[in-house]
């Protein structure tokens, strides 16, 4: 090895190459970390280093180095390799690996226009002082190698153009915290702020990309998740267009219902004209979807929606298929198929589904989100109606083309619209779903608008969170865990801005929020569980039961304070009705668990005060949050127990948790025989559950004859969600053999939209 390479400094001096300094860093890296060797390091990066090298670029050697050998045998190389990494990251923020005061880091930043000003009118000096003992920038080096390269890529406040970084970790967690709570009252607040700052810095309750990336900087836009309802005029079209633009821009993944536009060759202007169809409209959309980037990195995303008996339905559900022309095809949106269960039976049964255009059949429309008797009278009345455009088709053959175009794009998704409404916190005679998000886990109410700032139009915003049941050691700890979460997101409401008066009513209104968890895979490892074979049914049901009871108790308690949100009268929960009333009672099939909490006390709590939040829950993805958290992904079993995740940032390799003690405990993915118990565990989920989940089905064509997966299957399994209450469903994934434990950061939820 030649000692007499020269370093260029970051002043451009050269001086020689310091090999001691190097060993040095490594070596406080390497700490208590096990099956990791300095030298190995070492020798790695030395082959790399070159005359005249700036010091930057020894330290981006050396931490390639360190990721390069993170394996199963050696995973304790994630946490060297992220050590180095924040060492770098501290030294490329501040020029030193201390970092400064909170004080006087805040007052810079602030003056840099890179923080939001209030946090120096809402908080004094001596705040921040206290704030500065119990932060603790030690928590830094908990992170794994992926986390730190996420942070560094999407959250840290950064110039995204020359590459700076401003802050680190921990200011990050500290300041989401001062800005969510800093309107409470100054007595409670800074012991709030604490609370939060610990459950979210110790990976206890995991943040969303939009609040991480943009509580405490001047940008107010944090909802991940926004529901725009589209009505059949272009008014309405244009106004949705409008607002996709608006959202898009500010980083939020859209969900777009469509389902009311008319047919192709329906009649307009009293026959003056005849309507183009929907697919001019859809590509319409979806040019409002791609017109802006999200910070500089990719288009926008949307899963637009429409119902399975639309009279276009054949030519909707190919819209996504690479074979066609671009005339017929609109590829860059995600589609949600809306079914019921008058679709279903006549499946079941050998029957035919009539498809109509929700012009020409009064009532219909509304009818299939909102009472499914009277859905099904008018159903058989326009049927029996000569008079009436329609056209009929085999079920089998509407569902067969379905489950194909699902299997080959994986992207053509599904919604239950009678369980979104049965099993709802909200009374769908008032406030009916009739769409859901981007990534299939929100299920609110919409309403059109006419134009984009129509205040009687309802846009549907959705603020995300979740409990990390991996770091969680009792369930007995979610009590105090729901009261920070709803209270910090609930808070969120009120400090941001809303670009369209739709959405701020319909959130004032009723003040949704979305906590799910993450981690769950490793939970299951960490207690001998399996997906597959119905063990984990019964501890599934505690604890979502906990979850639910307690996000509800704290809503309920936070009325109390604050007063129940305004639409409280449009709930199920105002009649006293919880959702261990209107759950699908085929669960109790699956799972003996008796409840398990003081729910009559709650029902008679919450009918006397309200509730502050008409949704608390939902279960979303969590692709980009859980690596922060060093989590498995939301609900979802790993691919493999070292999962490779590509991305913007490059290659990123991330260990299941535990990985030496629990590697026997992990269910991969692939190796699971069966869709069944993994829907079993959804079903249950979705007992408690007041939103709905996203939830995937995977298929490995080699476990079946000549290596094709048969329909057949993919109707049995979407039957099966079905009877077991299940709501929505989400990507169908198919083992292609190539990139088994290699995920692709897609454009859709992945970018972070409603990833959290």
């Amino acid at each position: 090895m030649n000692n007499n390479l020269f370093v260029t400094k970051r002043n451009g001096e050269k001086e020689a190459i310091d090999l001691e300094k190097i060993h040095q860093v490594i070596a406080w890296a390497a700490e208590g970390l096990e099956n990791v060797s300095v030298s190995q390091v070492e020798l790695k990066s030395h082959i790399q280093f070159y005359d005249g090298i700036k010091t930057e670029d020894i330290h981006e050697t050396i931490i390639k180095a360190a990721a390069d050998l993170i394996s199963e045998e050696t995973p304790d190389y994630q946490y060297l390799a992220a050590r180095l990494a924040v060492f770098h990251l501290r030294k490329k923020a501040y020029g030193q690996f201390e970092p400064p005061r909170l004080y006087e880091h805040v007052v810079n930043l602030v003056e840099a226009g890179k923080y939001d000003q209030h946090l120096l009118h809402d908080y004094d000096e001596s705040d921040f002082e206290h704030m500065a003992i119990f932060l603790d920038h030690s928590r830094d080096l908990d992170f794994s190698y992926a986390a730190v390269k996420q942070l560094e890529g999407k959250y840290l406040v950064q110039n995204r153009v020359s590459g700076d970084i401003y802050e680190s970790a921990q200011f990050l967690y500290v300041l989401v915290a001062a800005c969510l709570f800093a309107k409470y009252p100054k007595s409670t607040r800074l012991s709030y702020v604490e609370g939060f700052y610990n459950a979210i810095s110790t990976f206890k309750i995991s943040l969303p990309t939009p609040i991480m990336a943009g509580v405490r900087t001047p940008t107010r836009q944090f909802s991940s998740c926004v529901l725009i309802e589209c009505d059949d005029s272009l008014d309405s079209i244009n106004a949705t267009s409008s607002a996709i633009v608006k959202y898009v821009s500010q980083r939020a993944g859209i969900g777009v219902n469509a389902g009311r536009i008319r047919a192709l060759g329906s009649s307009i202007r009293n026959g003056e004209a005849f309507h183009t169809g929907c697919i001019p409209f859809y590509k319409h959309f979806q040019t409002a979807v791609k017109s802006c980037s999200q910070g500089g990195v990719r288009g926008g995303a949307a899963t637009l929606f429409y119902p399975l008996w639309h009279l276009e339905v054949e030519s909707l559900l190919v819209l996504k298929n690479n074979r066609g022309v671009e005339e017929n095809r609109v590829r860059h949106l995600d589609y949600g198929v809306q079914f019921n269960k008058l679709m279903y039976q006549r499946l079941i049964k050998g029957g035919h589904i009539t498809l109509f255009s929700p012009s020409d059949v009064p009532g219909l429309y509304d009818a299939f989100f909102e009472d499914q008797d009277t859905f099904e009278t008018l159903y058989l009345q326009y049927e029996n109606d000569e008079s009436i455009r329609k056209k009929r088709i085999k079920a089998i053959e509407l569902f067969t083309l379905f489950a194909q175009e699902r299997a080959s794009t994986g992207r053509i998704y599904l919604q239950n619209v009678d369980h979104c409404n049965t099993h709802s916190p909200f009374d769908p005679s008032k406030a009916p779903i009739r769409q859901s998000n981007l990534c299939l886990e929100i299920a609110l109410p919409t309403k059109p608008m006419t134009e984009v700032n129509d205040e009687n139009g309802e846009i549907a915003l959705c603020t995300l969170s979740a409990f990390n049941l991996g770091a969680i050691d009792s369930l007995d700890e979610l009590e105090g865990l729901a009261d920070l979460a709803v209270r910090a997101l609930d808070s969120l409401l009120d400090y941001q801005d809303y670009p369209i008066p739709a959405a701020k009513s319909a959130t004032m209104g009723r003040r949704t929020l979305g906590i799910g968890v993450i981690n769950y895979a490793y939970y299951l490892a960490k207690n001998g569980l399996y997906y597959s074979n119905g063990s984990a049914n019964n501890l599934t049901h505690r604890t979502f039961e906990a979850i639910q009871y307690h996000l509800l108790k704290a809503s309920n308690l936070l009325a109390k304070e604050q007063g129940a949100c305004p639409k409280f009268d449009e709930t199920r929960l105002s009649q006293g009705i919880l959702p261990i009333d209107t759950y699908k009672k085929s669960i109790d099939e699956i799972t003996g668990e008796p409840l398990h909490l003081d729910w009559e006390s709650l029902r008679a709590s919450i009918q006397e005060f309200g509730v502050r939040n008409s949704t608390v829950s939902a279960l979303m993805p969590s692709e980009t949050s859980s690596q922060i958290s060093n989590a498995t992904n939301g609900i979802e079993p790993p691919r493999g127990l070292i999962s490779i995740k590509a991305s913007k940032d490059g290659i990123l390799k991330q260990v299941v948790p535990e990985y030496q003690k629990l590697k026997h405990n992990y269910e991969l993915l692939w190796n699971i025989p069966s869709n069944d118990g993994y829907l079993e565990i959804v079903g249950i989920m979705q007992k408690f559950v007041d939103q709905t989940i996203s939830a995937n089905t995977n298929y490995d064509p080699s476990k079946f004859e000549g290596g094709k997966v048969p329909v057949k299957q993919i109707l049995k399994d979407i039957l099966t969600a079905y009877k077991l209450g299940v709501k929505t469903m989400y990507y169908h994934n198919t083992r292609d053999g190539a990139s088994d434990d290699v995920e692709v950061e897609d454009d859709g939820c992945a970018g972070g939209a409603c990833k959290i």
